[in-house]
């Protein structure tokens, strides 16, 4: 037995509450008590192990929080190795400096919570918080997930996750059906491991569908039906909007949250503040962007370029007239981010070099990031606006050679 141990035994040989470094080794070799003990890590601040009198021991994290002695349950030791444990331990301490309570949080998540309460503090404790493509996780709950927002989570398995998982793939798609469990694997990660789910996380182990890279852009024949789909769309809001992002080539969220303090028309400017990759991007505006912005400008009353009743106070997903415009078009098998892949497309058959193409559309490759920095915007534009030229031209919004 590691002297350790021995040393916190009574005269009776009965353990007694004791502090010393966890290992593993130190760990295996307790023995078995009469009452249920505790030992306390002398390495790491909080990290505790409870041994009962069957032999069950329970990784926890004993801290005071907002004044209030908090004991917040980790998981059972062999199960939960060591290390696992330091981890978490560490991530709870890092939110107890940061002001939060996760004892309180843990409480909340119940077997009797709806899968749609569930997702609803996933999203305000979880991604609002940490990540900046929350909304798509909105997306993807009320497309594929809202029929089981009323269900108790303790109701939901594994196979009904299968089920849907294949139903999706088949009617949508392998992405699709791939994200929409990694949401709930996600949610229901997060309900055991930090809030106390004491259930079993039905998305695990689903064999995802094998994914291949998109390569859908618009084709040269696809142009003038798309653009001639798109003259006939009633919503000018909608219609500038898919113009936007098809000449600025941005992520669609950005478009659709773009504000006019974020840009600078004389200038042909739109910083972009925070992207989905975390960084600040300069997006060229090209003539027929400035055009579409200049005349929206005339009547702005807002603060967003594409302002709507909604939640955020922008424009949203347009997905229902976006599949109207594609109808009328006659085009399949296209979406809105691939106007993004578009753009880049034409301005390679313009001869931009990929350096170029990737500064204008704002990727962050590490092996690029250097070479980015050290360009202007001179060649960019040039790049853009050669770029949306051609394809206003082939969409027959200017004429041939003007």
């Amino acid at each position: 037995m590691d002297p350790l141990i021995r040393n916190q035994q009574g005269a009776l040989g009965r353990p007694t509450a004791g502090r010393f470094h966890f290992t593993r080794k130190a760990l295996d070799s307790t023995v078995v008590p009469r009452t249920r003990v505790y030992y306390y890590d002398s390495g790491l601040r909080g990290l505790a192990l409870s041994i009962t009198p069957r032999g069950r021991k329970v990784f926890w994290l004993y801290r005071k929080i907002q004044g209030r002695p908090e004991r917040i349950r980790l998981g059972p030791y062999p199960d939960l190795s060591l290390e696992e444990a330091r981890a978490r331990a560490n991530e709870l301490n890092a939110a107890i400096a940061r002001g939060d309570n996760p004892a309180r949080q843990r409480r909340v998540v119940r077997s009797e919570m709806t899968l749609g309460e569930l997702f609803q503090f996933y999203l305000e404790h979880y991604a609002k918080p940490r990540k900046k493509t929350w909304a798509e996780d909105v997306a993807i709950f009320r497309r594929y997930l809202n029929p089981w927002a009323g269900r108790k989570i303790s109701t939901i398995h594994r196979l009904d996750v299968a089920s849907l998982h294949g139903k999706v793939g088949r009617e949508r798609g392998p992405y699709a059906a791939n994200r929409l469990v990694a949401l709930l694997c996600s949610m229901f990660n997060l309900a055991r491991y930090q809030w106390e789910w004491q259930g079993a996380n039905p998305a695990e182990r689903i064999k995802k569908f094998p994914e291949r890279a998109r390569k859908r852009f618009l084709q040269p024949e696809e142009i003038p039906a798309f653009f001639a789909a798109l003259a006939q769309e009633a919503n000018t809001g909608i219609r500038d909007y898919v113009l936007l992002s098809l000449f600025t080539g941005a992520r669609r969220a950005n478009v659709l949250a773009m504000r006019w303090e974020d840009l600078e028309l004389k200038q042909a400017i739109w910083s972009i503040p925070e992207t989905k990759t975390g960084e600040a991007v300069e997006v060229v505006l090209s003539p027929e962007a400035l055009q579409i912005l200049q005349a929206r400008n005339e009547t702005a009353t807002s603060e967003w370029v594409f302002p709507a009743a909604s939640k955020s106070g922008h424009l949203c997903e347009p997905a229902k007239a976006w599949a109207k415009i594609l109808q009328r078009a006659n085009l399949k098998n296209l979406r809105l981010h691939d106007l993004r892949r578009t753009l880049g497309s034409w301005q390679a058959a313009a001869g931009a070099s990929l350096v170029i193409i990737g500064r204008s559309l704002g990727h962050q490759r590490v092996e690029t990031t250097a070479i980015y920095a050290r360009l202007n915007l001179d060649p960019v534009r040039q790049s853009v606006n050669v770029a949306s030229r051609a394809l206003a031209e082939a969409g027959r919004l200017l004429p041939a050679g003007v």
